[in-house]
């Protein structure tokens, strides 16, 4: 029986007061409730307040990127082992917005997933199709491409130490979002692909939906077969949403 996983990206939002808040409602509205995972995502500059915010519960933090280099001259990036020493235990790799906004290409992000493992952390894999390739009946060679990727430098067998979301680009931030029905659809899609490799580990894994997922539409896409949580954005940074998305695991 896999568990669900809610994890919450803050993306680029929060404050040190307003991150306090949000934690403390978060833990609250959820003590007692092991009935699904719970991760949040703060911005780098916070992961160690929030480390320190959760400490007695079993939220886990991640991070939303990652270098794919270990060390070095590399100005900006945060590598995986210091993630790793902060806290960390999960970290998203592959973001819609960082293979669109700054151009991370599935080889890039095959290597950051690679990096995280290597730190003993849980790699969030976002696989999606952005509108026009959902138009041109191309999401399941998107989302085979994007797969396929991690596969060939890290083989199958990683992926019994990894979480995948399946994120319709056009869903994020826009307020749509795929029906119950539709993310179903790409999530067996999912694990059917990777069953082809080992359908032990293709059983196993939790594949989360993430596109504009809310407290009103959480419980009919969890309750999809194959989809086990979600990758949830602007939603997580409000505490009483946030904490009735998880309550739908």
């Amino acid at each position: 029986m896999r568990k669900p996983l809610v994890a919450g990206n803050w993306k680029m939002h929060g404050s040190r007061n307003e991150n306090a808040a949000l934690i403390a409602s978060i833990v609250q509205g959820t003590t007692g409730d092991d009935r699904v995972e719970i991760a949040v995502c703060p911005p780098f500059v916070y992961i160690a307040d929030v480390v320190r915010g959760v400490k007695d519960s079993p939220i886990a933090v991640g991070a939303q990127n990652v270098c794919a280099e270990p060390v070095g001259a590399f100005t900006g990036e945060v590598a995986a082992a210091m993630l790793r020493d902060v806290g960390c235990r999960y970290v998203i790799v592959g973001h819609s917005e960082r293979r669109h906004l700054y151009r991370e290409d599935d080889a890039l992000v095959a290597r950051k997933f690679l990096a995280v493992q290597q730190q003993k952390m849980v790699p969030i894999l976002c696989v999606g199709e952005t509108l026009e390739e959902r138009e041109q009946v191309a999401t399941e060679t998107v989302v085979a491409r994007q797969l396929d990727a991690v596969l060939a430098v890290a083989g199958v067998n990683a992926f019994s130490g990894a979480v995948i979301a399946y994120e319709p680009v056009w869903a994020i931030g826009t307020g749509k979002n795929a029906t119950p029905d539709q993310a179903q659809t790409v999530h067996a899609f999912i694990r059917g692909r990777l069953a082809r490799e080992d359908a032990k580990i293709a059983g196993a894994i939790r594949i989360l939906y993430g596109g504009s997922v809310k407290a009103a539409n959480a419980g009919d896409l969890f309750g999809m077969p194959d989809v086990d949580g979600g990758l949830v954005g602007g939603a997580s940074l409000n505490g009483e949403e946030f904490v009735k998305i998880c309550g739908e695991g």
